[in-house]
């Protein structure tokens, strides 16, 4: 079982910055892709940025621009740096971990709240 921890939420004002990070227990060249989602209170949880082992990435509209997912092979590690933050930015946000074949994965941190305010 892959174990995912996140790190570096906190309480910031509007058009600040935050940079989440996501230490994995194995090697994320490894995974198929990993990525960060986020769920408000009484929302569902949505796919904020996904970067793939070939190095693809991909946004939520809501995010495009403000947003940057990228990682560090050696620390296993993959970082969320968001920018312009906004109060509609407020979530817990959690890491996953995916890859298919023989040693499937499919592993979600415990998450990390981030909250703006106005």
């Amino acid at each position: 079982q892959v174990q995912l921890v996140e790190s570096g939420g906190g309480l910031v004002q509007a058009g600040g910055s935050l940079r989440l990070s996501c230490a994995a227990s194995e090697s994320i060249f490894s995974f198929n892709s990993m990525g960060w989602y986020r769920q408000a209170p009484g929302k569902q949880r949505e796919m904020v940025a996904t970067l793939t082992s070939g190095g693809s990435t991909s946004y939520a509209d809501s995010v495009k621009g403000r947003f940057a997912i990228s990682r560090d092979n050696a620390k296993n590690t993959v970082y969320l740096q968001m920018n312009s933050l906004e109060p509609e930015d407020t979530a817990v946000y959690y890491c996953r971990a995916f890859r298919t074949g023989l040693a499937p994965v499919n592993s979600w941190g415990q998450g990390t709240q981030v909250s703006v305010s106005s």
